[in-house]
C-alpha cells in the first residue's frame, strides 16, 4: 500500500483533500473534453439542416442517429467508458498519488496506472477516434453534418452518463465497477 493510501486510511487531511481534488479534476477534465467536442460539432451538424436534403439524406440521418445512440451512447459510454472513468475517479480519491492527481483526466481515461488490457483499449479507441475524425472532416455537407448529428447525440448521452456514474461512484458506499488498476490484476 502506498504512503498516500496509508494516509487516506488514517484519515489525514492532506490525503483526503488531494484525493477529492484528483477525482474532481479527473471528472471535470473528461467532461470538458466531451463538452468541447459537442460545442465544436453542433454548428456543423446544424448546418446540415440548412442544406437541401433529399429523402435518402433523411433516411441516412435517422439510421445513423439510431446507430450512434446505440453504439456510441449506450454501448460505448453507458456500459463501458463512463462507469470506468467514474470507478477510476473513485479509486483516485481513495489512493491519490501526486502525478495521478495532476494528470487526473488522463488517469481516469485509463492511459496509465491501468491494467495492460485497459491501456490497450484506451489507446486503441483514441486511435480509432482520430482516424474517424480525419475521415469525417473530408466529407462534404450534408454528409458531414449527418454524421455529426449522430456523433453529437452520442456524446451528449456519454456526457450525461459520465455525470450520473460519477455521482454514483463518489456518493455511494459501493460501486460495482472496476477501476482496472494493476493491483487488481495481480490480486485476481
Amino acid at each position: 500500500m502506498s504512503i498516500d493510501a496509508h494516509r487516506a486510511a488514517r484519515g489525514e487531511p492532506g490525503s483526503r483533500a488531494s484525493g477529492r481534488l484528483g477525482a474532481a479534476w479527473g471528472i471535470l477534465g473528461v467532461s470538458l473534453l466531451l463538452a468541447s467536442a459537442i460545442y465544436r460539432l453542433t454548428p456543423i451538424a446544424a448546418d446540415a439542416a440548412a442544406q437541401p436534403l433529399d429523402w435518402y439524406h433523411w433516411v441516412t440521418a435517422v439510421a445513423f442517429l439510431a446507430f450512434m445512440l446505440y453504439a456510441e451512447g449506450y454501448r460505448g459510454f453507458q456500459t463501458a467508458f463512463s462507469p470506468m472513468v467514474a470507478a477510476r475517479a473513485r479509486y483516485l480519491r481513495a489512493n491519490p498519488q501526486p502525478m495521478h492527481v495532476v494528470l487526473a483526466p488522463l488517469f481516469c481515461m485509463g492511459y496509465f496506472h491501468a491494467t495492460t488490457r485497459r491501456r490497450i483499449k484506451s489507446t486503441s479507441v483514441t486511435g480509432a477516434i482520430v482516424i474517424f475524425v480525419i475521415v469525417v472532416q473530408r466529407l462534404d455537407q450534408p454528409w458531414r453534418g449527418i454524421v455529426d448529428v449522430g456523433v453529437v447525440a452520442g456524446l451528449c448521452w456519454g456526457l450525461t452518463t459520465l455525470i450520473v456514474f460519477s455521482c454514483l461512484a463518489l456518493n455511494s458506499r459501493e460501486f460495482a465497477y472496476s477501476p482496472e488498476v494493476p493491483e487488481q490484476a495481480v490480486g485476481r
